[in-house]
């Protein structure tokens, strides 16, 4: 694959996110080889794939409000927790419903 036509939510991702992917895919999918190879606990690779596969899913989904895009990628980097992401999207919605 060239580099021109490598996917937007590949383009998007950290090296160490590039690293866990591999290290995944070496691994035939097995989480739990991932995580005697990183010395960590099952959970805690299960907690790292989800977030990577909401990254993932996050750059592929455009929104056309830079708020909201704004507030996932907070909740994403562990600035915000997903709960008050939630709750600040709803009540923005909420808004610009009444704003229309």
């Amino acid at each position: 694959m060239s580099v021109e036509t490598v996917p937007e939510w590949m383009v998007n991702l950290e090296e160490e996110d590039v690293v866990f992917i591999r290290r995944f895919l070496l691994a035939s999918g097995s989480l739990k080889e991932v995580a005697h190879q990183y010395g960590v606990t099952y959970p805690t690779v299960r907690l790292r794939l989800d977030r990577l596969i909401q990254r993932i899913q996050m750059s592929e989904s455009v929104e056309q409000e830079p708020y909201i895009t704004l507030v996932k990628r907070l909740a994403l980097n562990d600035k915000i927790d997903f709960d008050t992401a939630k709750l600040l999207i709803t009540e923005y919605k909420k808004t610009k419903k009444r704003e229309e």
